[in-house]
């Protein structure tokens, strides 16, 4: 039988981390982000831009560490599902090793590179700006292969909790869609950098998880011990 108690503590860690995600990411300085000039400038004269990140960092640790736990709350039915649940937490790990490296590169060096380019004397500035752009470029690949290790990571534990017993298919079909949105963002975010389209595409994500999140700790409240 699926371990109710676990189902709803993994439910609640993902719902709160999806929602706090959304939140602060609010607060994160807006602009054309493939415009480097002024998007550098909005950075360098962010005044809680560390605070912002490290709460991001926060939030995606309490998402997928919800999403790790649903590992062990799901009662599978298949041998070929419980593989898909342990290549998914696999790649949940991954994706949150990803993402420490992310933020580091984006809330810690990326900063740091737009504070001494708009700083610096005019002599210095093309120099400068060329740093920060090589940054930002690294970013576009750490975030591209974060978002394809938690799509993948999505994919399988949809799989998972497709053959899990008393979890409604649909749940699993919008976890699958979800995950298919990341992977979408991955594609983007690597070819064409922070583009409206992958604004899009982060926004669709944002809504089908929040819609099965939501869904998957009605049902876990519902369900007996």
């Amino acid at each position: 039988m699926i371990d109710s108690r676990s189902l709803r503590m993994s439910a609640g860690l993902m719902l709160v981390g999806q929602l706090l995600y959304i939140a602060v990411t609010q607060l994160h300085a807006g602009g054309d982000a493939n415009d480097h000039s002024s998007i550098f400038a909005a950075y360098a004269s962010n005044g809680i831009w560390t605070a912002v990140h490290l709460s991001q960092f926060a939030s995606m640790v309490i998402l997928l560490g919800g999403l790790l736990s649903l590992f062990y709350a799901l009662d599978v039915q298949t041998e070929s599902a419980r593989w898909a649940g342990r290549f998914g937490a696999a790649s949940a790990v991954a994706a949150l090793a990803l993402y420490g490296v992310l933020q580091a590169i984006d809330g810690v060096a990326l900063k740091q590179a737009v504070d001494a380019w708009a700083s610096a004397p005019d002599t210095e500035k093309t120099v400068r700006f060329a740093s920060a752009e090589a940054i930002r470029w690294l970013e576009w690949g750490m975030r591209s292969y974060h978002d394809f290790a938690l799509g993948v990571a999505l994919l399988l534990f949809a799989a998972a909790a497709a053959g899990a017993a008393r979890i409604p298919r649909p749940i699993a079909y919008l976890m699958a869609l979800s995950g298919l949105t990341y992977l979408v963002q991955g594609w983007v975010a690597g070819s064409e950098g922070f583009s409206p389209a992958q604004s899009a595409a982060i926004v669709m994500g944002w809504v089908l998880s929040l819609v099965w999140m939501i869904w998957l700790i009605l049902v876990a409240w519902w369900m007996q011990d």
